[in-house]
């Protein structure tokens, strides 16, 4: 899979990504990072790639033109490669999430906008962009960490990226619930032991109690996500007790 990002800073973007498991998937050949900086198509003497919003305001407005030609660039580049899709990183957009993350893990060709400045003339934007995403409901002030974020999660996704399936698919979130404590070496530290259950052999008695675990924490922290997975909450509550008959009843 190949991630393209536009951007004004192409080294921040390839240092994040440059490391760890993202880092070596790309050393492996197993996903493609490329960081364009939309300053190299400038065709403004000074390398420009903003100016003053019509209309006033504070701030300055990323332009149409050096954004274009560097989108040109990359689809000329990628030519027949597979299905594309052009994303554009702002608050404005849907919320990206682990489901959002496998529906872009379906496409060959990831291309994202990073924005700056007080945003992008909407002209290039209805001319390029697929979809708008924002990773949250606060403002950061460009779109490189955001890409970096959507790139990561899509990529872990895709074969080879991790050693298998299960590194994901039992993960907070991805299974649908929030994922159960873990522990590891040594048994007790400063009083804490590791639940008994764990170190019992039993995997029957460990996979209810991580699935228990998983509820109760889901129910604490996001209980919207047991509203979509009623079936995880049933066989965890309580039997109720039948009312016991007396003999009049009988």
């Amino acid at each position: 899979m190949r991630f393209d990002v536009m951007t004004l800073f192409p080294e921040m973007v390839m240092t994040v990504l440059g490391e760890s498991i993202i880092g070596r998937a790309q050393r492996a050949g197993l996903i493609e990072v490329h960081a364009h900086n939309i300053r190299d198509f400038s065709l403004d003497r000074h390398r420009k790639t903003d100016d003053t919003p019509y209309g006033g305001g504070v701030g300055m407005i990323m332009t149409c033109q050096p954004i274009y030609d560097c989108y040109k660039s990359i689809v000329d580049e990628i030519g027949d490669g597979g299905r594309t899709r052009v994303v554009y990183m702002t608050p404005k957009g849907r919320i990206f999430n682990h489901g959002v993350a496998r529906e872009l893990a379906e496409y060959d060709n990831l291309i994202f906008l990073a924005g700056h400045y007080e945003g992008v003339d909407q002209r290039v934007l209805d001319e390029i962009v697929d979809e708008e995403l924002s990773i949250g409901d606060y403002v950061l002030t460009g779109g490189e960490l955001p890409a970096c974020i959507v790139i990561d999660a899509v990529s872990r996704l895709k074969d080879g990226v991790l050693a298998a399936p299960e590194c994901y698919e039992g993960e907070s979130v991805a299974s649908g619930l929030l994922e159960y404590p873990q522990y590891t070496k040594p048994r007790e530290f400063r009083g804490r032991a590791v639940p008994e259950v764990l170190l019992s052999g039993d995997h029957a008695k460990i996979d209810r109690w991580r699935l228990e675990e998983s509820v109760r924490l889901t129910r604490l922290r996001r209980p919207e996500l047991l509203l979509m997975h009623p079936e995880l909450e049933e066989p965890l509550l309580p039997k109720k007790k039948g009312k016991r008959k007396s003999k009049g009843d009988e």
